[in-house]
């Protein structure tokens, strides 16, 4: 099952999208530029196979909601997040509003 909901965080909507799978369930919260996700998402790949992409982005860990992935500390992120002076240990809330 997907479900999308809206997101707010101050003054700002963003869409939440979960992702029920087999034993486990995909997070992910995005803007127009970037987006913030559950443990599934592979930085690594990101930064390095797909590194002509430039994408923004952020992984939160041990998250199982949309509201734990707000409040949850970025374990990893992106190079192109860091330009944006999103680092590891920010809140996911934190890093979307530097994503708008």
């Amino acid at each position: 099952m997907v479900t999308m909901e809206p997101i707010v965080v101050g003054d700002h909507i963003f869409v939440g999208v979960e992702v029920k799978l087999p034993k486990t369930t995909l997070l992910t919260i995005n803007t127009s530029k970037g987006y913030i996700m559950c443990g599934a998402l592979d930085v690594g790949l990101l930064n390095e196979r797909l590194k002509e992409r430039h994408i923004i982005a952020g992984r939160a860990v041990g998250v199982r909601t949309l509201p734990e992935l707000l409040a949850a500390p970025l374990e990893s992120v992106t190079l192109e997040a860091e330009n944006l002076g999103i680092l590891p240990g920010m809140t996911g809330a934190d890093a979307l509003l530097r994503m708008i």
